[in-house]
Order: structure tokens, then sequence, then C-alpha cells
């Protein structure tokens, strides 16, 4: 008996998220040099914000960004032009 195995839509996402993911581990492996793109959960951290407010800074258009296969991506270069912008003397 022949067993028939069908692909949806969702594992055909999941298998190129997970691809994109390896290429750019990949790519990432010359020596640790600083991150491209950093994800939104880096974004957070660094400015020790709350996933609203990440989001509000999108919206607003404050921060730019790029979406990949559902993954948001921030350029570390914005978010210090971001910080650069509210610094006060």
């Amino acid at each position: 008996m022949i067993t028939v195995e069908l692909i949806t839509k969702n594992d055909l996402e999941v298998f190129k998220t997970e691809l994109l993911n390896e290429i750019r581990e990949i790519l990432q492996e010359d020596g640790g040099s600083t991150k491209k793109w950093l994800k939104s959960a880096d974004v957070k951290n660094i400015l020790k914000i709350s996933t609203a407010s990440l989001q509000n800074l999108r919206i607003s258009g404050q921060l730019k960004f790029t979406k990949v296969g559902g993954i948001l991506y921030y350029k570390p270069e914005d978010i210090n032009s971001l910080l650069e912008a509210g610094y006060v003397e």
C-alpha cells in the first residue's frame, strides 16, 4: 500500500522560515561581526520596551522595518538614529 503525504501551505511557510534562518546563520558565521539585521526580540531587549511600544514605533514611522516570512527585521543603524533623534543635552 502506498502512503500519500499532503504538503499544506502552512508546511511550505514553515519550511521557508527554517530555510531562511539556516541561510542567515551560515551568512553570519563570519567571525562575530555585528548583525546586519535584528529581530523584534533583539530590538525590544536593546530599547527595553514592550511589544506594543515597538509596534507603535513601526506604525508611527519612527522605526523602519522589513518583513520576511512573517518575521520583522530592523537595521541597527535605524535603531541608533531613533535614539539619536531623542537625545537631550
